[in-house]
């Protein structure tokens, strides 16, 4: 699913209309309807409601909405457009008309001074002032406005996007002047400002309506931004083929674990062999060879030369995947022998957790991370390596410089992954839940992603699909066992079942 700004939507809402021979009015009646149904779904017609509109087509919208809860039996709902310039968008206008041909419509037009209503915690807003059309920050009374609606203590529904909010980019709006939403409607299309947290407390949930927009103006509309489905991971899946044996699935090498992070390891290991690759060897410090050996029986174990960490990172036998990282510490000689690693290394890499700490510690190791390497810091571990950032906002923008420059592919792990290639373009995935948070996940998507290395699939194919199907597998393991009871371990044992889920739906 493509994430398109602003600018390109309002192109794809007038292919529509020129596509399907509608007028623009008839393209709001259509969103508008889809909004009062989505409201009738959720509150009874004894629900007050109010109706903040603005003067543009969000307005528009927002009379159309409450036009159509009228016609459908809510008799407590109060309607305010603000007009203070005298002039309205046409189809707003329109809008305005229909809702006046009405007997009995509780409907204000501010021209001058605000008198608000009352509001409390047992009212519906319904937020249709400014919509993906903003192009600057709210002022004036519209702030007052919307900090008002905030104070309130009322269930908040926003039409399209919360007003003041921008569709990308909001490193410079003041998210306090904002309409803070329990629930943001956006038509057909996610909007790139949905995926940052530090917009949450202002978007609430979102849902997606569904406005039968031009699919082939979608389609042809440019972007960088895109969001991970089903849709889009089916068809990179491969099936299993007859008359084959393990080396035909890829050797994968583990560089992971320390004295107290051997779980790290074998979290790692486990989620690699699971997640399909023929063989997985674990390398890791001596004292670590009956931990492995016992809780991941199917994965051969190659020790160090020392007993504690980590101190030597050669490849000696032709491995289709190498992943360095999980638990290994920072010592002096581990940060030594993962540089050789990227110095020497032949085979596509994944780097993550203390690997990534150790070039953090000698931030000369970033010139020497073998091109297409998939790194996957968390946001901790990400400003270590690239500086401390503000918002994820910038972090997002810091990713896609970084992974540029260096070229590489970053996965920037959080609540919506980012997958970010060297080309610019950003992958967000929205498989996973809360109870992921949890010690050892990261290991298991580090084994997830490697094993698809080491079955042959691209590193940028192989960090998608890696992302997806172990959020996926988190997913399924929270609906058997709770978000508070999952840990790590539950998310490895479910990867495979993720897997025949995602590949079992090419049939449908």
């Amino acid at each position: 699913m493509k994430i398109i700004n602003s600018q390109g939507i309002q192109q794809i809402d007038n292919a529509t209309c020129e596509t399907q021979k509608i007028s623009s009015i008839d393209l709001m009646e259509r969103a508008a309807s889809m909004v009062s149904c989505e409201i009738v779904s959720r509150f009874l017609p004894s629900q007050r409601i109010i109706v903040i509109a603005g003067p543009g087509n969000n307005g528009g919208d927002a009379l159309a909405v409450a036009r159509m809860l009228i016609e459908q039996g809510y008799r407590r709902v109060e309607i305010f457009l603000f007009n203070v310039t005298g002039k309205l968008s046409h189809d707003c206008e329109e809008e305005r008309n229909r809702l006046l041909e009405m007997d009995g419509v509780d409907f204000t037009e501010i021209t001058h001074a605000f008198n608000p209503p009352y509001l409390g915690p047992n009212d519906v807003v319904v937020d249709g002032m400014f919509g993906s059309g903003l192009n600057e920050r709210l002022k004036g009374g519209f702030v007052a406005v919307a900090r008002y609606i905030n104070e309130s203590g009322s269930y908040v529904i926003s039409i399209d996007i919360p007003s003041g909010l921008f569709c990308e980019w909001n490193s410079d709006v003041y998210l306090r002047d904002v309409v803070h939403a329990n629930l943001t409607l956006a038509f057909q299309l996610p909007r790139l400002s949905f995926f940052f947290a530090e917009n949450y407390p202002v978007l609430g949930e979102w849902k997606l309506l569904d406005i039968d927009l031009d699919e082939q103006k979608i389609t042809d509309t440019p972007t960088n931004f895109f969001v991970i489905d089903e849709r889009n991971i089916t068809p990179l899946l491969h099936r299993r083929l007859p008359f084959t044996g393990k080396r035909d699935y890829g050797s994968a090498l583990v560089f992971a674990g320390s004295t107290g992070m051997m779980g790290a390891a074998v979290m790692c290991a486990r989620a690699t062999l699971k997640s399909g690759a023929g063989l997985c060897t674990v390398h890791s410090a001596r004292r670590g060879t009956d931990i492995v050996q016992t809780a991941v029986p199917e994965a051969m174990y190659e020790p160090d030369r020392t007993d504690h960490f980590i101190s030597d990172m050669k490849v000696h036998h032709n491995h289709q995947a190498v992943a360095a990282g999980p638990g290994i510490g920072t010592q002096e000689a581990t940060i030594n022998a993962l540089q050789s690693l990227l110095q020497n290394c032949q085979s596509p890499l994944v780097l993550d957790a203390d690997a990534l700490n150790c070039i953090a510690k000698r931030p000369a190791l970033l010139q020497l991370i073998p091109a297409k390497t998939i790194i996957t810091p968390h946001v901790g571990e990400f400003d270590r390596l690239f500086g401390e950032q503000k918002s994820s906002e910038d972090r997002l923008k810091t990713a896609i410089e970084m992974s540029r420059q260096y070229n590489i592919n970053i996965v920037l792990k959080g609540h919506y992954t980012a997958v970010v290639r060297p080309t610019g373009r950003v992958y967000f995935n929205m498989t996973g839940n809360p109870g992921m948070a949890t010690a050892g996940a990261g290991d298991v998507l580090t084994g997830v992603i490697t094993a698809f290395l080491a079955q042959g699939y691209k590193p940028e194919y192989a960090a998608l699909i890696g992302v997806y199907i172990h959020g996926l597998a988190g997913d399924m393991a929270a609906e058997e066992i709770g978000e508070f009871g999952l840990t790590a371990g539950d998310i490895a044992d479910y990867v495979g079942k993720a897997i025949r889920k995602t590949l079992n739906s090419r049939k449908n």
